[in-house]
């Protein structure tokens, strides 16, 4: 493809606050932006320059969105795909829908995290309740119970322990097809932030060490506390994925890092990420700017951070008092601009800034 050039116009489907840092990282780079939301009063809709009202999988919204588009991206990985595949026939939709129906399944992405040589949980594929209790002895011990499809933040899953009753669980995740994974024994999570651009170049940022509270991302610190040698890994993992997967733009990764040192990759997500956010503060290109630069055909950015740092989602009512953050020195505020704080919603995130050592 050839890249864009000032003034062309990047089309985002989803208006939340992901849609909203991109559109912000668009603008300082000259360009336009469109988003389809179905509500016009989204976070994206308030700095984008046009929204269209309609849902995700509406024809007519998307054959407007590739009419007004010199490129299409998504913030979100439960956009449907269909609709994608038949608008990438009329303007390049990246990430590419293949690697966004990877991700959509975790069946399917486990299955592909295997078979490239990525390291996951040990898994079965759950299709009926019938197939619960012979998986559970397969696999022994402490298991998660999760839907192939959706569920995010800690919803659409069940924790199992062994030997417990079962009864319900199925019927109380929707009874639809699941995944049961072995619960790993882990010392910490950790993420990392990749890129690839559509020349092939890769770009990778500092992994992040995450703590998540009642199934939602809290902290993201970054260093985080690993030997070099299992950074250098998570860096190599990410760098396979994102080859094996032809993706251009950038990806969140998901690790579990075990009690010796091993890495197993959680699970990925097609865009800019929670865990990623603090790429705002402590680089000179944030991962929203690396993702419009990779979409729009433009040399990827320094990853180099210049400050280590610790981001902090806020989280409901805790956004309220947010202004009282602003005393403190080296620190860097982003709300969102949503109407209505609600429990486990993300209103905002800050992230403390301190020196590096020397």
């Amino acid at each position: 493809m050839s890249a864009l050039v000032q003034g062309d116009t990047i089309g985002i489907v989803g208006g939340g606050q992901l849609g909203r840092m991109l559109a912000m990282a668009a603008a300082r780079l000259g360009f336009d932006t469109v988003v389809i939301d179905p509500d016009p009063a989204c976070p994206a809709g308030q700095v984008a320059n046009t929204v269209i009202g309609a849902s995700y999988d509406d024809a007519t919204a998307l054959a407007q969105l590739a009419e007004r588009a010199a490129v299409i991206t998504y913030e979100f990985e439960n956009v449907p795909v269909a609709p994608l595949r038949q608008v990438a026939a009329r303007c390049p939709v990246f990430p590419p829908p293949d690697a966004l129906e990877v991700s959509q399944d975790r069946v399917t992405e486990k299955a592909f995290f295997n078979a490239v040589g990525v390291g996951t949980a040990a898994w079965r594929a759950i299709d009926r309740e019938e197939e619960l209790g012979h998986a559970l002895l397969e696999l022994g011990g402490d298991c998660i119970l999760k839907t192939r499809r959706f569920g995010y933040d800690g919803k659409g899953q069940a924790s199992l322990r062994e030997g417990a009753p079962y009864d319900g669980v199925w019927d109380n995740l929707g009874g639809v097809p699941a995944i049961l994974e072995k619960r790993v024994r882990f010392q910490r999570e950790i993420s990392i932030i990749g890129a690839r651009g559509p020349d092939g170049a890769i770009a990778l940022y500092d992994p992040a060490e995450n703590v998540h509270g009642n199934g939602i991302l809290r902290t993201s610190s970054v260093p985080a506390t690993l030997p070099p040698a299992v950074a250098d890994e998570a860096r190599a993992l990410g760098r396979v994925i994102l080859e094996r997967l032809s993706y251009v733009g950038v990806i969140g990764i998901e690790f579990f890092v075990t009690d010796d040192d091993r890495l197993l990759v959680n699970e990925m997500a097609p865009r800019v990420h929670n865990s990623g956010h603090w790429t705002e503060a402590a680089c000179a290109v944030s991962q929203f700017e690396q993702h419009v630069r990779a979409i729009a055909g433009l040399p990827l950015g320094d990853t180099v951070r210049h400050s280590d740092c610790v981001m902090h989602n806020l989280i409901g009512t805790e956004a309220e008092s947010a202004f009282d953050l602003l005393t403190e020195p080296n620190l860097v505020l982003h709300l969102y601009g949503k109407a209505e704080s609600r429990d486990g919603r993300k209103m905002g995130h800050f992230t403390r800034l301190r020196p590096r050592p020397a």
